[in-house]
C-alpha cells in the first residue's frame, strides 16, 4: 500500500518519478481501510529534502500511511519558503488534541549547542512529554535521539574529537528485537555528527535496551521494552548524495572537513558515491511501522494512552 500525502507536496512527484506508490488525498478517501496516522516533527533546515527522504521509506510498505507535518512555533524555518510551511505544516497547538499511531522526530543542526540553549527546547520538551500518552511509538533520529534520551532519561551527549562523518558498519546486538528482524549480520548506516552518547550511560538505564552498535560509530539504536520510544543515532534515511552535499558545502567554504568514510569509491570525490545502506533503511522503517505501530496501535486511536 502507498503513503498518503497532500496532493501538491513537492515530494509527491519525486516519489512518483522513482516508481514509489503514492496515494493522493483524493484517492485515499475512497478506500475503506484505516490508514496509520504518522506525525513528523521536521527540525531539519532543508524541509523538502527531509520530507522526501522519510516519505520514500514509510511509503515502501504494504500499509497505508497518512503523513502529517509538524513545525515548531518558537523557531521559524529560514531555508524553506513561508508558503511551503503555511501550506503543509502545522504547529503543536493545532495537533495536541489528537492521537497518532506513530511519530518521527528528525535530527537538527544544533548538536553542538547545549540542549537548554536551543531556541525551541521548551517546546520540544512539551511535545516529547505529550508523545508519551498520545503516540503509540515515537521514532527519534540523530539529534532528535540525543534530545529524547536526555529529556526522558537524563542521558547526556558528549563532543567528539572530530566529526563522525561517513558510512559505518554496524551489527545487531539484540537479535530478539523485531526492529532488526531480517537484517544481515553486518549492515551500513550513514552518520554525520559532532557529538555522541556513551554506551555505558545507556546500559545503566534499566528502561532502555541496546539494539545495535558500531565499532566506530558507537550506539546506533536503543529502545524501551515495547518500542514506545525508539532512538536511532544515524541517518539511514539519507539519499545517495546527502553526505556529498555536506562535504562539498564545507570544503568549498574552506571549513575543516574530512572526506566521508566508506562513501566515495577509492575516496575519490569526483566519483559517484556507493550506496550500501538503502535496503537496510527500507527494512528498518518497514519493521517499525509493522511491529511497533500497526501491530500495536488500537484501531480506535482515541484509546492510545
Amino acid at each position: 500500500m502507498p503513503i498518503k500525502i497532500p496532493n501538491l507536496l513537492p515530494a509527491t512527484q519525486t516519489l512518483l518519478d522513482e516508481n514509489i506508490f503514492v496515494m493522493t488525498e483524493t484517492r485515499a478517501i475512497t478506500q475503506d481501510i484505516r490508514p496509520l496516522h504518522i506525525l513528523m516533527l521536521n527540525l531539519m533546515p532543508q524541509k523538502i529534502t527531509t520530507e522526501t527522504q522519510i516519505a520514500r521509506l514509510i511509503g515502501n510498505t504494504p500499509l497505508q500511511v497518512e503523513l502529517e507535518l509538524l513545525q515548531t512555533a518558537t523557531h521559524k524555518a529560514t531555508h524553506t519558503s513561508a508558503e511551503h510551511m503555511l501550506a503543509f505544516y502545522k504547529t503543536f497547538d493545532e495537533v495536541k488534541h489528537k492521537k497518532y499511531d506513530g511519530m518521527i522526530i528528525t535530527g537538527a543542526p544544533v548538536e553542538q549547542i547545549p540542549f537548554e540553549e536551543v531556541t525551541y527546547w521548551d517546546e520540544l520538551c512539551e511535545i516529547m512529554e505529550w508523545s508519551k500518552t498520545n503516540v503509540t511509538s515515537t521514532f527519534h533520529i540523530c539529534w532528535g535521539a540525543q534530545a529524547g534520551l536526555y529529556y526522558h532519561y537524563g542521558i547526556k551527549k558528549y563532543p567528539l574529537d572530530s566529526k563522525l562523518f561517513g558510512v559505518f558498519e554496524h551489527t545487531v546486538d539484540r537479535r530478539s528485537s523485531m526492529l532488526f528482524r531480517g537484517f544481515d549480520d553486518k549492515f551500513f548506516v550513514p552518520h554525520s555528527r559532532h557529538t555522541t552518547v556513551r554506551l555505558e550511560d545507556v546500559e545503566a538505564c534499566p528502561e532502555l535496551k541496546i539494539l545495535s552498535t558500531s565499532p566506530v560509530a558507537g550506539l546506533y539504536a536503543c529502545a524501551t521494552d515495547r518500542g514506545r520510544q525508539i532512538f536511532i543515532t544515524g541517518h539511514s534515511e539519507y539519499d545517495a548524495g546527502t553526505l556529498r552535499a555536506e562535504y562539498l558545502r564545507d570544503k568549498n567554504a574552506g571549513l575543516p572537513i574530512e572526506i566521508p568514510v566508506n562513501y566515495f569509491p577509492n575516496d575519490d570525490d569526483t566519483q559517484e558515491p556507493l550506496v550500501t545502506w538503502r535496503s537496510c533503511a527500507n527494512l528498518l522503517y518497514s519493521n517499525w511501522l509493522n511491529y511497533f505501530v500497526y501491530q500495536t496501535t488500537p484501531y480506535d486511536r482515541e484509546q492510545i494512552n
